[in-house]
This record gives C-alpha cells, structure tokens and sequence, in this order.
C-alpha cells in the first residue's frame, strides 16, 4: 500500500509569531476521498482538542499549522504569504484575541480566505456577528470530526480550485503569464459559446405550487463547469459583464416555457450593476422585468459602487425585483439589507442543513424570519434536502423553500417532488 511522506515537523507557535514563516513545499498527495490537500491554520486554547482536530486533518493530508492562543494567531497570519494558506479554523472564545479577531486578521491578509468558526457556547448574538463578518462556516462544539473535514476539504477545494485554473493577478501577486491568460481566455471562450440554463424550482409549501425558478448558469466546456470557476476565470479575464450578458440573454430565451404565474430569479454579479446595457429598456429581460428577481451576489464588491442605491432603484423602476442570496454566509452581512433594500431574501444552506438536529441554527432562522416581516421581506430557505428540515423549518415559519428535496436544476423547467 503506499504511504505518504511525512509531513513537515510542527514549528513553535511563538517562533512562527515573530517571524516571516516560509513554508515548505507539500509533499506528494496521498489518494484521497474528502477532497484537496491544503494548508490549514488552527487555533484553539484547548491544547487537547487542538491536537486531536488537527490530527483528523492531518491523516487526511493537510499540513496543520496549530496555535493555541488568539492573539499568536493574529501575528501568525500577518506574517503568511496568502498563496501558502488555504483555511483558518479558529475557535470564537479564547485569550489574547477572540476568533473573529483572528478572522478579521484572516480577511485582512486575504479578504477571500475561508475561516471557519468552532464555538462551545453558541448565542444568537455571536452566530450572527460571525456570519455577518464573512465566516465560512459556523461551527457548534463539541465539533464532529468528520464535519470539521468535510468543511476544511470543501474550503480547500474551492480555494485550490481557482488557483489551478489561472495565476492570482491581485496587487503583489504574481501576475499569470500571457500565455495562461491566452489559454484560459481560449477555455472561457468555448464555455461561453457552450452555456445553457438550468432551473430549479422555488416551491411555496402551504399551497403546493411553484413559486418561482432560479436560473443556474452551465457550461460544457470541462475545465469551467463549475459555476464558481466560471465567473472566477470571467473576474480574472475582465469579462464578468460579458458572462452576466450572454446569461441574461439565455434566460430570455427561455422564459417563455416556464409557467405563466412563475417568477424568474437571475443572479447579478455585483460588477454587473455598472453594466449600462442592464438599464436599457430594450434589454433581454427588459420586456419582461415584472417576472424578473435579480439575486444579488459578490456583495463584497458593492463598495466599489459609490451610487449603488440609485442604480437599485433603476432596476426597480424599470420593473425588477431584487433578491439577497446566501444570507447567513460570506459576505451576506446583514449590513446588505440597509443598502439593497431587497424585496427578498434567502437563507444560506449553510443555516439550513441539519437545523433540525442544531437549536443554535433554529434560533437564527427564526429571528430572521421574524425580521423579514416588518420590513416587507420574504424568506426563502435554500438548500432543504430533508423531510426533517423542512418540518423544523415549517414549525419555525418558513413557507418557501428551494432544494434538491424538492427538485435538482435540471434543463427546462422541472416538476417538484412534494
């Protein structure tokens, strides 16, 4: 059987502190079933626990680099070149600095690096601040390994992801080679000339009907089939509002075989509300607006709009809706509400998956359930796959609901199972 090589030997946490750390290369990658290897920052003050999580990381290949107190964690990070870091794990409550001081820290070397958050005394205060300020994923000690993995893993991937398909072209980074940009260039061409839509269905439960569909952007072309690659390579080439241009334009295509009554949910990259054409009354989805929700995403990048709040009243003027995706995670901050003002809002899966078995999850939802009523907001919990999460959620107040409980996206426009 073969067997990996060792991994590199732990460094002192304080001498990693107050000190440039120069990591070495990864050794060659075991066959794996949970994911990329990457390099993970752990923090906790519970030098047993520590040890223990890490080492579940560590037989699953990742290089751990262990800390157990917050504020080293904070010196440790700023010291990091952002290319050998792929995840921070940190627990919330801990001397020194608090986790979301270290991912703040996190966000300041890197606004795109993943943190995950551990907490042994959840409230409802802290989950939302953690979900506000961008944390990956939130989780609830005592933390099951296997879902710590799974979330590193996933984390990883993502992150490893992009990185294999171009060169890093932010500030002080090395800049991809004219070369690599012809060739990603090349691939994106082809999976523009090969996009199509797919939809799922958004169902209301207490009439069992359709609500609405999403429409979930797909390509052919291999090396890009992944949405978040897709509109990764679309950023990295300057082409985001040529990508939101031939969606929009495929989405028209097909409107008219979805269900009169039906409203239709497009994504809108941020970049894409400094898109004129969006504007125009002869626009693909212009004739159409009164079905339209545009779902905001990459709202990290709404701060680049100095006059983001006309540009939404445009859209309704002309119409549309607008929706705020992902709540609960990245960087769905509750902040978004003030500035988008959105007709619509939904719940990340994040919050949804397994919020039967997590009271903490329940908590949340419900005080966001609770808070969309008084300012004229629907909720729509996305990400239901079980018959127990919909009935929590259904006992807490939700009605709408989208998931492969329901319907996968598929082609078309497809029935629901209820």
């Amino acid at each position: 059987m073969n067997t990996s090589p060792p991994l590199p030997p732990q460094v002192n946490d304080a001498s990693r502190s107050s000190q440039a750390v120069k990591l070495p290369p990864l050794p060659p990658s075991p066959i794996l079933n949970v994911g990329v290897r990457g390099r993970v920052v752990m923090c906790d003050d519970d030098d047993n626990l520590l040890r223990a999580l890490a080492r579940t990381l560590e037989r699953a290949g990742h290089d751990v680099l262990r800390v157990s107190d917050g504020r080293k964690a904070c010196e440790l990070v700023a010291t990091l070149d952002p290319r050998e870091v792929d995840v921070v794990v940190t627990d919330i409550t801990m001397p020194g600095a608090d986790g979301l001081e270290v991912m703040r820290a996190a966000h300041k070397l890197d606004p795109d690096l993943p943190v995950l958050l551990m907490t042994g005394m959840p409230t409802v205060e802290t989950a939302v601040q953690a979900l506000e300020r961008g944390a990956y994923r939130y989780l609830l000690k005592p933390v099951d390994p296997e879902v710590l993995l799974q979330a590193v893993s996933q984390a990883v991937d993502v992150r490893q992801g992009v990185r294999s398909l171009m060169a890093d072209t932010r500030p002080g980074l090395n800049p991809p080679s004219s070369r690599a940009r012809q060739e990603l260039s090349s691939r994106f061409d082809i999976a523009l000339d090969r996009l199509w839509m797919a939809f799922q269905p958004i169902v209301c439960w207490s009439q069992r009907r359709v609500h609405a569909y999403e429409a979930l952007v797909r390509t052919e072309e291999a090396s890009l089939a992944r949405p978040d690659h897709f509109f990764s390579a679309a950023e990295q080439l300057h082409r985001v509002q040529e990508l939101g241009r031939t969606i929009r334009r495929a989405v028209a295509r097909s409107v008219h075989q979805a269900p009169d009554d039906s409203l239709i949910f497009v994504n809108l990259h941020a970049s894409d509300l400094a898109d004129e054409e969006l504007y125009a009354p002869n626009a693909p989805l212009a004739s159409m607006a009164h079905r339209i929700v545009f779902e905001i995403t990459e709202r990290a990048s709404l701060e680049r709009l100095k006059d983001i709040q006309e540009r939404i009243a445009s859209l309704r003027a002309l119409g549309y809706r607008i929706a705020v995706d992902d709540l609960g995670a990245g960087y769905a901050a509750l902040s978004s509400l003030a500035s988008l003002q959105p007709e619509v809002v939904k719940l990340d899966m994040s919050l949804v998956r397994d919020v039967d078995q997590q009271p903490i999850k329940q908590r949340l939802v419900a005080s966001l359930q609770t808070l969309g009523g008084p300012l004229g907001i629907t909720v729509i919990a996305e990400g239901v796959e079980t018959v127990a999460e919909r009935d929590t959620l259904l006992a807490i107040g939700c009605d709408l609901f989208q998931g492969y409980l329901f319907a996968k996206p598929a082609r078309g426009f497809p029935s629901v199972n209820w």
